[in-house]
């Protein structure tokens, strides 16, 4: 019997083989797995400030902002001035970059076929269940967590008592 220990280690570890082969299967057409996020961010919820775009992904601003750069500097997205903030500005996909997230799509798509195609229909469904209930449970973990930090930054502080 395995160890919650070793079916995590394990999950994680597919996780990254997963995301390193479709990364570079997608590199394939142009575009990392990474800079496929923003885009399709973009192509989805349509223009957003860049500070909508960090929190959407959990990225630092700074980090997408020089992303927002190089896909800028590759007209893959553009920037425009914020009609309702002039300090800022929003960003929005080109047709460029619609066309280079779609290409990319098939490679990333055509990839995890390939990876699945070795479970059967049931193994499918019962990895989808359990992959659910995984992830119903992590939410509940880190909304617990989020509701005691926050409780912990609004209760006053208590001095430290010497102990001894």
């Amino acid at each position: 019997m395995k160890t919650t220990i070793e079916i995590s280690q394990c999950m994680f570890k597919l996780y990254h083989q997963v995301s390193r082969l479709v990364n570079e299967c997608m590199m394939d057409e142009g575009v990392s797995l990474a800079r496929s996020k923003f885009l399709l961010l973009l192509e989805c919820q349509g223009p957003q400030r860049s500070t909508d775009i960090a929190a959407a992904l959990g990225f630092a601003p700074r980090t997408v902002t020089e992303a927002i750069d190089g896909l800028e500097r590759d007209k893959l997205v553009r920037r425009e001035p914020d009609p309702k903030d002039r300090r800022a500005k929003i960003v929005s996909i080109t047709e460029t970059g619609r066309s280079v997230i779609c290409a990319a799509q098939q490679p990333q798509h055509k990839t995890i076929e390939a990876i699945f195609a070795v479970l059967s229909e049931e193994q499918r469904q019962t990895l989808f269940e359990i992959v659910r209930c995984l992830s119903e449970r992590t939410e509940e973990l880190q909304c617990a967590r989020d509701r005691k930090s926050d409780a912990d930054e609004t209760a006053p502080e208590r001095p430290l008592r010497a102990v001894g």
